[in-house]
């Protein structure tokens, strides 16, 4: 009963509630519905779909479905639990990284008051992305590697045998898999450097361990075709990278990070402060470390997306920096009684702090065109349907029976040229009419910010049936 209630565990009750209170208003992610849909169609179809099913644009094109066990998920989520259970979700995916990030700063840092702070940290930067999405899902399996990885080098290389079955999973799920491997690989190479350059230090590892890690990453590697398309599905994430311009130019969470917004600045702040404590003789660094912390910025800088990737890689190596600046947790003076009081009403709080039925139902209305997709169907409205990028995914979930143009799948539109016509149609490049008569478009469901809800309407043969506070339809009327 101590260890149960001790004050790690009265710790972990506070990131309890840190996640339901962050993420009790981010229900309505545009990714959640096309997530929810795909996880739908394999649900009941007990297949994967490796075209798109979804839009009538891209003509059936080839598709890598490689989140699909992640959206297998979330669509289980709903089945069991409608909206609640979605959130539920989120919430409790929430509450496991965190845990599992708090559990790695303590065991690297061998102390559980900085691994709390290192918890935070990591809390800080996953805000960026945490939604009902599947790289959530990527994301606690990257902390999840990275606990074995520090058990194998510190306890048995026999905890290095479950990288292969981790990452068999993890490929079918996010691709932040190819990132694991490349976090693998660098501890691997730097595990025969033994060196001290000032505050700079690595010692190389026992021949024994540094064999299992690489015959544990080995395996890994193998264990990635366990995915429906192959090879394919395994260089998706380079793939997107390097031939998917007008996806990582055009996305707002691939776009470089603002140095002088909130987490930018936290960025900043990280590492001065764990660059100060090396200038001050404070702390140390290992070569692992600093390659790490150059990852991590070198990726959060370029697309702010990333922020996640560094809050995971700077965490524990602060956190270690810290933990001779702090006392160590000493269990003598711990005071379980009120411990448990504390946990009960974390509980209590977390319980309270559960968004309503009502509550997640009016943040779906508030972000998605429930309102515009009533009023299509009361007027039975011909197809085919324009739409806009960010309204795709709630409408290819909640309105089957209309295809949609395009949604939050943007590598398969920009493979099928779709991405860049809408692009330029959405932006004013081309005659706004073009596309519509193109595709046959016989109305547009957009958001209020979209430039055409002002342009259409001056053309002879369109007008606006509809509008409210998001969104608004525009529909084609006869000449």
């Amino acid at each position: 009963m101590r260890r149960i209630f001790s004050f790690q565990g009265m710790l972990a009750s506070v990131l309890l509630i840190l996640a339901v209170l962050t993420v009790r208003g981010r229900f309505d992610d545009p990714d959640l519905w096309w997530n929810l849909k795909t996880g739908e169609v394999i649900w009941t179809t007990h297949s994967i779909p490796v075209t798109d099913l979804f839009s009538y644009s891209t003509n059936h094109h080839a598709w890598v479905p490689h989140e699909w066990l992640a959206q297998l998920v979330i669509y289980g989520a709903y089945k069991f639990g409608g909206y609640s259970g979605l959130e539920f979700l989120l919430c409790a995916l929430t509450a496991i990284l965190l845990w599992a990030g708090y559990l790695l700063c303590t065991l690297y840092s061998g102390n559980s008051k900085v691994g709390f702070v290192g918890a935070l940290i990591l809390w800080m930067f996953a805000t960026v992305g945490l939604s009902i999405r599947a790289q959530l899902i990527g994301y606690i399996f990257f902390v999840v590697e990275l606990l074995i990885i520090q058990l194998g080098r510190t306890r048995s290389p026999r905890w290095f045998y479950w990288l292969p079955p981790l990452f068999a999973v993890w490929i079918n799920c996010h691709a932040s898999f190819i990132l694991g491997l490349v976090i693998g690989g660098v501890l691997w190479a730097t595990s025969f450097i033994h060196l001290e350059a000032g505050a700079m230090i690595s010692s190389d590892w026992e021949p024994q361990r540094r064999r299992a890690l690489l015959i544990a990453l080995a395996l890994s590697g193998a264990a990635l075709f366990v995915n429906p398309v192959g090879m394919q599905q395994i260089l998706y994430p380079v793939d997107t990278l390097l031939h998917m311009p007008l996806l990582v130019g055009n996305v707002a969470e691939y776009a470089p990070l603002n140095m002088t917004e909130g987490r930018g600045i936290g960025l900043l702040a990280i590492l001065l402060i764990s660059f100060l404590l090396l200038a001050m003789r404070k702390s140390t660094m290992y070569w692992d470390e600093l390659i790490f912390l150059v990852i991590g910025t070198w990726m959060a800088v370029s697309h702010m997306r990333m922020l996640f990737v560094f809050g995971i890689l700077a965490a524990p190596v602060l956190s270690r920096q810290l933990a001779s600046q702090w006392d160590a947790y000493a269990a003598a003076t711990d005071r379980p009684g009120l411990n448990a009081a504390f946990m009960a009403i974390a509980l209590v709080v977390a319980y309270l702090g559960f968004p309503s039925k009502s509550n997640l139902d009016q943040q779906v209305e508030d972000g998605s065109p429930v309102k515009a997709l009533a009023f299509v169907r009361d007027h039975h409205l011909p197809g085919p349907m324009m739409n806009d990028h960010v309204y795709g995914g709630y409408l290819m979930w909640a309105a089957p029976e209309y295809p949609v143009f395009i949604d939050g799948r943007t590598d398969v539109f920009e493979w099928a040229g779709v991405l860049r016509e809408f692009g330029e149609w959405a932006t004013l490049q081309t005659a706004p009419g073009a596309l519509l008569d193109k595709y046959n478009v016989q109305f547009c469901i957009l958001t209020r910010e979209s430039p055409m809800i002002q342009v259409l309407p001056l053309l002879p043969n369109w007008k606006v049936a509809y509008e409210d506070s998001n969104s608004a339809v525009i529909e084609r009327v006869s000449r």
